[in-house]
């Protein structure tokens, strides 16, 4: 499966547009990774407890958008983007959304 956030693939002609593919996760750390994370807004510097739960959720969600993909037989996702939102302390939504594509 070819994932790109250009609107088309090098080399390749669209044949078919089959829609809007997305994948989503909402995702929290736990009470103590929480609270250091607290410490470090407090003080300064990355907060690497986020960064990471921000990165698992990318990753969550592209696979569950793929997944979806497949399930068209599709070739290839363009024009992929990614969102995120804060739906509570400490937890943050990831949102992965693209068109799936036949190709040539």
């Amino acid at each position: 499966m070819i994932i790109t956030n250009t609107e088309f693939v090098t080399g390749k002609e669209i044949k078919e547009m089959l829609g809007l593919v997305k994948g989503n996760t909402v995702q929290a750390k736990s009470i103590g990774k929480d609270f250091k994370a607290g410490l470090r807004n407090i003080a300064g510097g990355e907060i690497k407890e986020y960064t990471e739960m921000l990165a698992e959720s990318r990753e969550v969600a592209l696979k569950r958008m793929k997944d979806k993909a497949e399930k068209l037989d599709a070739d290839a996702i363009i024009n992929v983007r990614f969102m995120t939102s804060s739906i509570m302390g400490g937890a943050a939504e990831m949102l992965a959304y693209g068109t799936a594509v036949k190709l040539k």
